[in-house]
């Protein structure tokens, strides 16, 4: 393999390196699993100016919405969803509980993962699932 390991760029602590470590991860691993090369990022968080914010508002982009999708039906599962979070000090709001809530009701697993290594823990428990 060559570049950065998802552990060193995890390193950096914050929820941004763990999700690139994520997919770095994920990356790496689609030659076993290629659905992995399905999953995405979803542009919901982060510090935007106004402008920029109220544009993809616009577009469609909602709170709340989890981090991370993987499109991939497994058991009576439509996609995953992950939350994902940095280890430490981290929240979930009360609108991020309703919204994995609402997506379980409606048939997708939908979980919050402390870590880029308790969300790949998921994926791989996820993609065995028959």
């Amino acid at each position: 393999m060559s570049g950065p390991k998802p552990e060193t760029i995890a390193a950096a602590g914050s929820e941004h390196a763990h999700q690139v470590a994520l997919f770095c991860w994920a990356a790496i691993e689609s030659a076993n699993y290629p659905e992995l090369r399905l999953m995405f990022a979803i542009p919901n968080g982060g510090e935007r100016n106004k402008i920029v914010a109220a544009n993809l508002k616009a577009e469609g982009v909602k709170r709340h919405v989890p981090d991370i999708f993987l499109p991939v039906s497994r058991g009576a599962f439509h996609g995953l969803f992950i939350e994902l979070k940095k280890p430490g000090k981290h929240h979930v709001d009360d609108g991020q509980r309703a919204f994995i809530e609402e997506l379980h009701r409606l048939g997708y697993g939908a979980k919050v993962c402390v870590g880029w290594e308790e969300a790949r823990d998921m994926i791989l428990t996820y993609l065995k699932w028959k």
